[in-house]
């Protein structure tokens, strides 16, 4: 499989439900709406797409639908991570013989293992697969960060581990990163309202939740800061920092996933419980933030 760019505006795509199911016609209209609307890549079950409260056989049914519906126009990037190094290999292994292009691993959450840990859980992940795997640090759900030593120790050791997903919300981090391994990492921002800072020092693009609803906004801003015009993005991100805020006031994906139904990109907000559908003064914010945006 020829390796294409992992860099640019790629979306963290929501999980569709209808009566709590998968509804995977919704999903198929949610990829050709990102792929025709510009986007860099799709990532199916990560957070966004609920992975937690899916199960094994729809985390896959789920990755081979994005596959199958994006008909190698965009590299999917499966979300492969879990806490237990058995089950993100196995998910690892199943996605690559699906046919994805990369994987996403989060860090193991809740057992908190140490950094020679970490390094070993990725070792197991990196020896099931050639294909790209992109690191995901997220310390605020998992409780710890992945080192810049271990990423390093890992870039040294696989060809294929030379992506991070860094969502500790720190520039300085992207710029330790950068400054240690240069171009031999493309760092991708977790954060929609830090792309345009954490692009400044080195990344090279974003896993983002808002281009789910905002996708040809999302790949431009992404576009402008590729071509170092930080002026013209900067005044993007203002425009659209209230969204971005917005989006974030109550647990991902609640609030994208109120916008998607409300304008009609799927058919229904559910989430799967422990989530729980929006309150009525965020819903307020969100209306006001959207419309303000394309006033």
């Amino acid at each position: 499989m020829k390796l294409r760019p992992l860099t640019g505006a790629i979306t963290a795509l929501i999980t569709p439900f209808q009566d709590q199911k998968v509804s995977h016609e919704d999903l198929k209209r949610l990829v050709e709406f990102q792929i025709k609307s510009g986007i860099d890549g799709l990532v199916p079950v990560g957070t966004t797409g609920e992975s937690p409260t899916l199960d094994h056989e729809e985390h896959l049914d789920v990755i081979r639908s994005v596959i199958a519906a994006a008909r190698g126009r965009v590299p999917v990037i499966a979300g492969t991570g879990s806490n237990a190094t058995r089950e993100a290999v196995d998910l690892t292994r199943l996605s690559h013989e699906a046919g994805a292009d990369a994987m996403l691993v989060v860090a193991p959450y809740y057992n908190k293992p140490s950094q020679e840990g970490l390094f070993q859980h990725f070792c197991a992940i990196a020896d099931a697969t050639d294909r790209p795997i992109i690191l995901y640090s997220i310390p605020g759900r998992c409780g710890i960060e992945i080192s810049v030593g271990v990423v390093e120790r890992l870039a040294h050791r696989y060809r294929h581990v030379r992506w991070i997903k860094e969502a500790g919300g720190s520039v300085e981090r992207v710029d330790l990163l950068k400054q240690a391994m240069g171009r031999d990492l493309t760092v991708l921002s977790g954060d929609d309202a830090l792309t345009v800072p954490f692009m400044s020092v080195g990344a090279e693009g974003v896993i983002s939740v808002a281009s789910n609803l905002l996708p040809r906004e999302v790949s431009r801003l992404t576009r402008l800061a590729q071509a170092n015009d930080f002026a013209a993005a900067g005044k993007l991100h203002r425009r659209l920092f209230p969204v971005f805020k917005a989006l974030f006031l109550e647990p991902n994906p609640v609030p994208v996933k109120h916008a998607l139904a409300a304008t009609g990109r799927i058919a229904s907000a559910e989430v799967r419980p422990p989530l729980s559908p929006l309150l009525p003064a965020t819903e307020k914010v969100l209306a006001h933030a959207l419309s303000d945006l394309r006033a």
